[in-house]
């Protein structure tokens, strides 16, 4: 069976298809979101700093992946880069930053997943693709689903300050992210 918290060493490395390179400047969306806590999220009402991570869906243990899953540049690895930004999240915090995950899978889906990973932070669901339709997020087909691409996102007061994409491995995204934090006034 699959072992969803390591990447495979072959995996094929994907490349900027210049699909996000309108979203920095762009205001987050005024859009309300289920929440693995239970409560919604409007992204159109947060303040302060705010860093999205979007994914194309997360594996679950004993249930196969998608049929050519490993070859699609950039689909695998959802697992260990939530569990990278749990490890981090502390981390992240003390930059002044929260974090979101978000995909398409839906909230019960993603609270099976939270919960087994343990995350201290929120996971959204863009079920019904709101989010990435008003920000025109990059998507990509598999197994029937159309599934967000791998995106992190920084904002600041709503507005998106710095595009992570592409992302790989995926589990090097929340060092990326610091970096950034680090080394930049987010005003």
């Amino acid at each position: 069976m699959t072992n969803l918290n390591q990447l495979p060493s072959d995996l094929p490395i994907p490349h900027n298809d210049g699909s996000t390179n309108h979203l920095k400047g762009m205001k987050l969306p005024n859009v309300s979101l289920n929440a693995t806590n239970g409560k919604a999220i409007n992204f159109g009402d947060i303040k302060g700093k705010l860093v999205i991570y979007c994914y194309p869906m997360t594996g679950q243990p004993n249930v196969a992946l998608p049929d050519g899953w490993d070859q699609i540049p950039g689909a695998r690895g959802c697992t260990p880069q939530s569990c990278s930004y749990r490890d981090h999240y502390q981390e992240l915090k003390a930059l002044g930053a929260e974090v979101v995950g978000l995909s398409v899978q839906s909230t019960e889906y993603q609270k099976e997943m939270s919960d087994r990973l343990h995350l201290p932070f929120s996971v959204v669901s863009d079920e019904g693709y709101q989010f990435q339709k008003a920000l025109n997020m990059p998507t990509f087909e598999a197994a029937g689903m159309t599934l967000l691409k791998r995106v992190t996102l920084i904002a600041n007061n709503g507005v998106i300050e710095a595009v992570h994409y592409p992302i790989f491995p995926s589990d090097s995204d929340p060092a990326w992210v610091m970096n950034y934090l680090k080394t930049h006034s987010v005003a």
